[in-house]
């Protein structure tokens, strides 16, 4: 699962995702492919149960579409594979807990990127942007989500003039949930991993899945859903060794131990 433009390392249930284009980890159609056999295999593999996504070196996290590669004629409309541009914003079924460690500047493609990450934890020194309007393009999924994730008049205010934010910033507007000086980024974002691998993949796969397809529901009817068990994951939760596991752990005064089964 490694190759010189995205490094993967696997260390017990958590999965490592680095992108690693100098000199700025662009993606371009071939990487961005790749990204999605990643997540879709991180997806798919019982034994894994949360990622992490980062990027090399200290300066840039990634700035989105590979625009060398637009010039030597890639089509921004073209097959970036399975998930999407990213591997991440378009992957159905992916109900894993997935950390953005933003080591850098993220803007454009980059930021939809991780945005579309469950969890955002940036270094002290990370920027962003949507710089899109200035060259007359759409931040198409930014567009969709951002005003979703922050107040909408904030959201608007960064799309339509693609201005640049600093960390503090994003932060103020809940965007990331932590800043983290830049050495301890990775070792922050391994502690969170760890924490979330060993809590319960059922559980966060419903509540992944819920939060998620309700995002556009009416809430009595994304809750009638829930009550009756119309959600896969909630359905094979509430059928699960894990749900039973979970009430004799509570009644026996003691950590659950968890299968994912």
């Amino acid at each position: 699962m490694t190759s010189s433009n995205v490094l993967t390392e696997r260390r017990g249930a958590v999965l490592e995702v680095t992108l690693n284009r100098p000199k700025a980890n662009a993606i371009d159609m071939a990487t961005s492919r790749e990204l999605g056999e990643i997540f879709t295999e991180f997806r798919d593999d019982p034994e894994l149960r949360v990622a992490i996504l980062t990027g090399a070196g200290e300066k840039f996290f990634c700035p989105g579409w590979d625009l060398k590669a637009a010039a030597s004629g890639e089509d921004a409309d073209g097959d970036y594979g399975k998930g999407g541009f990213g591997g991440l914003q378009e992957l159905r079924g992916l109900n894993k807990p997935v950390i953005a460690a933003v080591n850098g500047i993220a803007c454009g493609g980059g930021l939809e990127l991780a945005i579309s990450a469950d969890i955002i934890l940036a270094a002290d020194h990370a920027s962003f942007a949507l710089p899109e309007i200035k060259s007359g393009t759409v931040a198409d999924a930014a567009t969709l989500k951002l005003p979703k994730r922050i107040p909408y008049h904030i959201a608007m205010e960064l799309l339509y003039t693609g201005r640049w934010f600093d960390v503090e910033e994003a932060h103020r507007w809940g965007l990331v949930n932590r800043i983290v000086p830049a050495a301890e980024l990775m070792a922050e974002a391994r502690k969170m991993a760890d924490e979330l691998a060993a809590g319960p993949p059922l559980v966060f796969a419903a509540i992944k899945e819920i939060a998620r397809e309700a995002e556009d529901m009416k809430f009595q009817d994304a809750l009638n859903r829930i009550n009756g068990s119309q959600f896969e994951t909630v359905e094979r939760l509430y059928r699960s060794e894990d749900q039973k596991e979970g009430a004799r752990a509570f009644a026996e005064k003691r950590d659950p131990v968890w299968k994912g089964r």
